[in-house]
């Protein structure tokens, strides 16, 4: 199944592993293209999208499978008819250990199952104040991009920051068309969406990988009500 352009992935290893203060990186034609194109054509309409906004953010969202999840609560398995076919794939595949491996390999992180899976945008407006998770230790986070148009300097790509301020981002990608953005949560990982201002929409994917325990359950916390 072509889906993910492993090569472009694995050149990026080192670099991700060697970050400071935290591991991240950024991975540009992470899918091969002709399945990104799809993926890209059938991205759902943002005028469906749930607006999930509170004080710290104003962003839209569509959730995988059902409408609504708890805090922590893990992605159902399974495909979702309201997406497309080339996103049912790309679910499938999410879920595959041979993705999940890949991603294992890629950034050293003890991860081992698929968590999330939900689509996040912003429109005009849209913003998100910079915030550390710190749910790891073996959390890694993705935001895959589908976002054609953007310019160097133009607010929209999830930043890096070595503090949870505006003024200590220290990466932020401009490039969203067929790109991917990745950290290793963590106590230091600060990250946030500077307020978009350009009129275009920003779609991403969101994937986490996480370690998980038949035991314990998930390392970076179990589903509340």
């Amino acid at each position: 199944m072509n889906i993910i352009n492993w090569d472009n992935v694995f050149e990026k290893s080192q670099e991700f592993k060697t970050q400071i203060p935290f591991k991240f990186g950024f991975i540009k034609n992470v899918f091969e293209n002709s399945f990104y194109e799809k993926l890209f054509q059938t991205y759902p309409n943002l005028d469906n999208f749930k607006d999930s906004s509170d004080m710290s953010k104003s962003q839209l969202i569509v959730e995988w499978g059902k409408e609504k999840y708890g805090k922590c609560e893990p992605v159902i398995s399974g495909p979702d008819i309201k997406f497309g076919k080339e996103w049912n794939e790309l679910k499938q595949y999410a879920e595959s250990d041979e993705f999940i491996k890949n991603w294992r390999d890629f950034s050293g992180i003890s991860v081992n199952k698929l968590k999330h899976f939900r689509l996040m945008a912003y429109r005009n407006g849209g913003f998100q104040l910079p915030h550390i998770h710190n749910v790891g230790p073996n959390t890694l986070v993705m935001m895959f991009y589908f976002s054609k148009g953007w310019n160097d300097g133009d607010a929209g790509g999830t930043y890096m920051a070595s503090e949870p301020d505006e003024s200590k981002i220290i990466f932020e990608p401009y490039d969203l068309d067929n790109s991917l953005a990745l950290f290793h949560d963590g106590p230091k990982t600060a990250h946030g969406t500077r307020m978009i201002t350009n009129n275009l929409e920003r779609r991403a994917l969101q994937i986490t990988l996480e370690e998980f325990n038949d035991n314990t359950g998930w390392s970076g916390g179990n589903p509340t009500i």
